[in-house]
């Protein structure tokens, strides 16, 4: 029983250590996007928390090697996994208005440094413990370490293929906890010095189901404006509302803006993305990357279009049509990675637009100039590519640097603002095609008033820019690009507006 226990014990430590660092990117993830910068931090933290956990049950385990002693540290990383849902949001008032980088990384060691070191204890433990002669030694580490990453690699496959999407996020944080504190609970029943041990690893049991039922949990509560909370393979998924329109937000950034009695969106970039339609007589064909809450496809199907969509989230599709008033009819969408998708395709469309880009981050592997050379390739001749971005400013340098990745594949390039004044954050349009990019002037009649539609299109237009690459302006590859860099500031600047919005009740996030 003594060694069958040891053996069960790293097994559940080494899968509790992968549960925790992927459930890192759904607790945090919410207020400060899934980007490079959170699983930099979660990453770092880990591996940090880990060391310090061998070096400290290593020295442990040579000054008091009991199954007792084993089990405390187990028993107290079950201890702080089930507080974390409790800490989360109070440590999130704290970081939420930092710099990005430090904002992760701070939470991240609040939160997941003191369980991760206390699981690092687990191992050298166990070694000493199960070592008993010198000539084992090396059979027996090996045998442990091989046994506690085969469970981190089974925890890391289960918790982001099965368990997220379908328990959540608080109830697995629980359930790792709980089962933490039974596993030391065990330990302490079988030495025979464990019987206290024991009794208060049932207290905490007791509070622990207790700290479950009461917890603060992200859940919906239609009276206080979120209509719908879920967990997706991907990502958060939000549907607030507030002042008479309703929002949809993915991982705390804001995708869709619409009025719900007509489905019309907020969003000036809409109406903006629309003046492609301009260039042609007719309606053609459209393809859409990224569907959000489907407010593009709407403006399209409406007018005619054939529509199509790439969007990665089959639970995205799911909620725009159970919350933003979508139609399998308005659009044929196809749920895959959209550059995977223009790879596995060789037709060809009027119109490619690139919706897939929020204030979290950027998927940098769908604005290099490799990524652009193949939507190139599937455009039709004197097709046009109209991306939306979000930026600090319409001279950000991320604004510059695309535009200047994709005029070495299009002739012609243009970049449409909506903020004013122009340093401010907001969405740009960046249009590219061989075709010039020239309207007269009726095309845009004038509006009757501010932020209309009319008013919308004729201000972006009026405003256009062209970008001359230069040797500051990087062109982004797949080999080097920076946008993660860049996206700190976007993204800082898109919490402050949506906070800013919503307030303190903890609804957006």
């Amino acid at each position: 029983m003594f060694h069958l226990f040891i053996y069960i014990a790293v097994f559940v430590c080494g899968a509790s250590v992968l549960a925790l660092e992927i459930l890192g990117t759904r607790l945090i993830g919410p207020v400060f996007g899934v980007s490079l910068y959170l699983w930099t931090a979660l990453i770092g933290v880990t591996l940090a928390a880990l060391s310090v956990g061998y070096a400290l049950g290593g020295r442990l385990a040579d000054k008091n090697p009991t199954l007792a002693s084993f089990a405390l540290p187990i028993g107290l990383a079950g201890v702080w996994t089930v507080a974390i849902p409790w800490l989360r949001y109070p440590v999130l008032d704290i970081t939420e208005s930092m710099e990005l980088r430090a904002a992760v990384l701070i939470t991240a060691t609040i939160l997941f440094f003191p369980p991760l070191m206390m699981l690092g204890m687990v191992s050298p433990f166990a070694i000493r413990l199960k070592t008993a002669a010198l000539d084992q030694v090396g059979r027996t580490a090996g045998n442990l370490y091989a046994l506690s990453t085969v469970a981190s690699v089974f925890a890391a496959i289960g918790t982001g293929f099965f368990l997220i999407p379908n328990i959540g996020v608080a109830k697995l944080t629980y359930l790792i906890g709980v089962a933490l504190i039974l596993t030391a609970a065990a330990g302490w029943a079988i030495d025979r010095k464990g019987k206290a041990a024991v009794a208060t690893a049932l207290i905490l049991l007791v509070a622990a189901v207790a700290a479950y039922q009461a917890a603060p949990e992200a859940k919906a509560n239609p009276e206080a404006g979120l209509l719908h909370v879920t967990q997706s393979a991907y990502a958060e998924i939000r549907v607030l509302e507030k002042k008479g329109l309703r929002f949809m937000l993915i991982d705390g950034g804001p995708h869709t803006i619409v009025d719900p009695t007509d489905w019309v969106s907020d969003y000036a970039y809409i109406d903006v993305l629309e003046i492609s339609k301009k260039f042609y007589d007719t309606p053609g064909k459209v393809m859409v990357v990224g569907l959000g809450g489907g407010s593009v496809i709407k403006v399209f199907n409406d007018d005619g279009w054939q529509v199509e969509a790439v969007e990665i989230d089959p639970v995205v599709t799911k909620t725009a049509y159970d919350w933003f008033g979508l139609t399998p009819a308005e659009a044929k969408v196809h749920h895959t990675d959209g550059r995977q998708f223009f790879i596995q395709n060789d037709d060809t469309w009027d119109i490619v637009i690139m919706d897939a880009f929020g204030s979290s981050s950027v998927p940098f592997h769908l604005v290099t100039e490799e990524a652009f050379e193949l939507i190139h390739s599937r455009l039709g001749e004197g097709g046009i590519l109209a991306m939306n971005v979000e930026a600090v400013g319409w001279h950000d340098i991320i604004v510059h640097s695309l535009a200047a990745t994709l005029a070495g594949q299009f002739a012609h390039v243009k970049v449409l603002p909506m903020e004013e004044p122009p340093d401010q954050f907001g969405n740009l349009i960046i249009m590219a095609s061989d075709r010039p990019l020239e309207l007269d002037d009726e095309e845009f009649p004038l509006p009757t008033e501010r932020w209309t539609f009319e008013y919308n299109q004729m201000h972006a237009w009026d405003n256009s820019f062209t970008v001359t690459p230069t040797r500051d302006v990087p062109i982004l590859t797949d080999d080097l690009n920076p946008v993660d860099i860049w996206s700190d500031r976007i993204n800082l600047a898109s919490r402050k507006q949506l906070h800013g919005y919503f307030g303190d009740d903890g609804l957006a996030w």
